[in-house]
């Protein structure tokens, strides 16, 4: 019995002597990585509308690197539809929330590079940073997170070199902006601060619910799959009392279609369409391994009326 206690209390000693030890050491690891962790943005998440078949994606990232040669940098995509301030705008708004606090996001989608358009740096609610042309691309993330503060990227000691290119911002401002930000320089010295309320914005137009039905767009396309994404949030499409299963008459544009509402794409019969609430929350329509939009002919922008269900 006496073995046994001793035992019991000497394991109890050994445990805490070990707890003791693993705090000493692993404190001061932490406190440093909080530290760094303010200090350094771990991450650059990058999106163009350049493509990959040419130098411009691999010139912009030489350029982070040569900044900061430690960061990493995510490509969110190269592939938004050349030009497009919609697509590009969506793609952020949906990124975003999966990134912490500090992500510092490079955005070039920049069909008015050389303009009177203001380059800017702004910060979210959640501490994110955001580089990019003042065209509307922060439209959908500002409803979502909120801007806190913007600044007008004016420093030419944040640029690359003495002569700007007119038509390539994205080497010469954004990529070196954002790795600055990225080393944890102070980003009240990019430029003169910015009204919020003075920022661009897209022509968004909020889906409309009533007695008549629900009244919406079709604002994109989802990729190579043809499924259409839509301005309606998923809880607004539920309050006209439709249930899963259920055929649902669809109008878009002046194509009369009944679509059953239903969970996810094998719900249906393969090349029979759908409607669903797709991943980011909002109404989606779809082809089980089909393409919505060309087997119906549709192109963004369009409009939808949904009656309300009986």
């Amino acid at each position: 019995m006496k073995n046994s206690c001793w035992f019991s209390r000497s394991t109890v000693q050994v445990r805490l002597l070990l707890t003791v030890i693993v705090l000493v050491v692993l404190a001061p690891l932490q406190a440093w990585s909080k530290e760094a962790g303010k200090n350094y943005p771990p991450t650059i998440v990058f999106m163009t509308d350049f493509g990959v078949i040419d130098d411009s994606v691999a010139i912009c990232r030489g350029v982070m690197y040569s900044v900061m040669p430690e960061v990493r940098i995510v490509d969110l995509t190269h592939q938004v539809t050349p030009f497009s301030i919609m697509d590009g705008a969506r793609y952020l708004s949906g990124a975003a929330p999966y990134y912490p606090e500090g992500t510092v996001f490079v955005v070039v989608i920049d069909p008015g590079v050389g303009s009177t358009r203001k380059a800017i740096v702004a910060r979210s609610k959640r501490g994110q940073y955001f580089v990019l042309p003042d065209n509307g691309l922060l439209t959908l993330l500002e409803q979502q997170d909120g801007i806190v503060a913007a600044r007008e990227i004016t420093s030419p000691e944040w640029m690359i070199g003495g002569k700007l290119s007119s038509t390539f911002h994205g080497r010469d401002i954004f990529s070196p902006v954002g790795a600055h930000l990225a080393r944890g320089d102070d980003w009240t010295k990019v430029g003169p601060e910015l009204a919020v309320k003075d920022l661009v914005r897209l022509d968004w137009k909020s889906a409309k619910v009533d007695e008549q039905g629900l009244t919406a767009t079709v604002i994109a396309t989802d990729g190579p799959y043809g499924n259409l994404v839509t301005n309606v949030q998923g809880e607004d499409f539920l309050r006209l009392g439709y249930e899963r299963g259920q055929e649902v008459p669809v109008r878009i544009g002046d194509k009369e279609l009944q679509i059953k509402f239903v969970k996810t794409f094998s719900d249906v019969p393969l090349k029979q369409p759908l409607l669903y609430i797709d991943s980011r929350g909002r109404l989606g329509l779809a082809v089980n391994q089909g393409n919505f939009a060309a087997v119906y002919g549709i192109k963004p922008p369009a409009a939808i009326f949904i009656p309300p269900g009986k």
